[in-house]
Parts: structure tokens; sequence; C-alpha cells
């Protein structure tokens, strides 16, 4: 990261450096139902001023103890929660070594946290924090309750709300067969947080003059 896209990546978004999740599930209570998978995506503006996606992060979770697997869930995601094949590893395990790459491009960034953007941000961000909390995680780098919210940005910018008709009015390519994988749909949702931003600097919406 040059001196340039560091210092533009902290003005932009104010101190904090947005990095994309989403997570899988076995329900919709973060305190019970486990935690089954997530994804990170990592961004970084170009030479250019272009905000683009870098790395991707991605984790198969181990349910915590006790913890509670609604069926409908698993329907409508596709896991098997207890298959040997996902490689599944403990979610302390998988905080620690996603945290660890996040802090790294956060520090390059000259940013004082990690901000989550998400599409319905909050029942990711509210997964996410819950699982740092159970595995006694000190050092997380996000902010505890500030998100971006890719669905009210696209409401705004696309008259959309449901992350495949935000993609496709965005003209960004959207496999509904590949949809409900939190790798996927990370993916998909950091290239519509990446083109909302550069379509609102195409638009003459930041930089401005007096910033």
């Amino acid at each position: 990261m040059s001196d340039s896209t560091e210092s533009l990546m902290k003005q932009r978004f104010r101190g904090y450096l947005p990095v994309v999740i989403d997570v899988e599930t076995g329900g919709f209570n973060p305190r019970q139902d486990a935690l089954l998978e997530i994804a990170a995506v990592l961004l970084d503006f170009d030479d250019d001023g272009w905000l683009k996606p870098t790395e991707t992060l991605h984790y198969h979770i181990e349910p915590f103890a006790g913890a509670n697997i609604e069926q409908a869930a698993i329907d409508f995601n596709g896991i098997d929660p207890h298959s040997p094949l996902r490689g599944a590893i403990a979610e302390d395990v998988a905080l620690k070594e996603m945290f660890k790459p996040i802090r790294k491009a956060q520090k390059a960034a000259g940013c004082q946290r990690s901000v989550l953007v998400g599409h319905n941000a909050n029942f990711d961000h509210s997964f996410m924090m819950a699982a740092a909390e159970r595995s006694n995680i000190k050092r997380n780098p996000f902010h505890p309750f500030v998100s971006f919210d890719t669905t009210s940005l696209a409401a705004l910018t696309l008259g959309q709300t449901v992350l495949v008709k935000a993609c496709k009015a965005a003209g960004i390519a959207f496999d509904q067969q590949q949809a409900h994988s939190a790798i996927y749909d990370t993916e998909r949702t950091a290239e519509l947080f990446c083109w909302m931003v550069n379509e609102w600097k195409v638009l003459g919406g930041w930089p401005r003059a007096n910033d």
C-alpha cells in the first residue's frame, strides 16, 4: 500500500477500514445458534483511487458447545454441520486467524478500527461479535456497534434491497445456484460495495475540494 492509498483509505472512511463479512448460521439468535461459516473480503484503493477487493478469507466453523441448530436454517444454507469433509475448525481459532490479516491491513491503511460491511449487516455483526465474546478475544479489530449496511446503500443507490437484485442492477454477475455460501455472498457484497463507492466518486460525490 502506497502512502497515497493509505491516506485515501483513512480519509475516505474517517479512520475506518471497511471489511466485508458474511456468515452462515444455524439460526437467527447469535447467543444460542451456531456460527457455521464465515468469510471476509479485504478492500483497498488502487493507484487510480478505485476501491477494489484484494483478498478473501474463509473458514468453516465447528458449532460451539451447546449450540442450537435449526433444521430450517441448514435446509436454507445447505450446510451439514457435522460433516468431516467441511474441514471445520473451532470458532476461536477461525476468528483469531481471520483477525490477523485484518489488523495488518488496518495498520497499513493508517486506520484506528475496522468496520464490518455486510448485506443486512446487523445479522453478520451480531454473530461475529458473539463468537468473539465466547472466544474471549481481546484484540477484536472491529468496532463494537458501527457497521456499513449494503442493504440500505443499495436501496439509496439502486432502488433494490435484495442482494441478487442489487448486483444485477449494478451489472454484477450473480449465480443464484452458488448463493447462500459465505464465500460467494461475501465476494458479491464486496463487489457491490466497491461499485457503490466508485460510482459515487464518478458522480462527483467524493472527494470534494473542501475535504
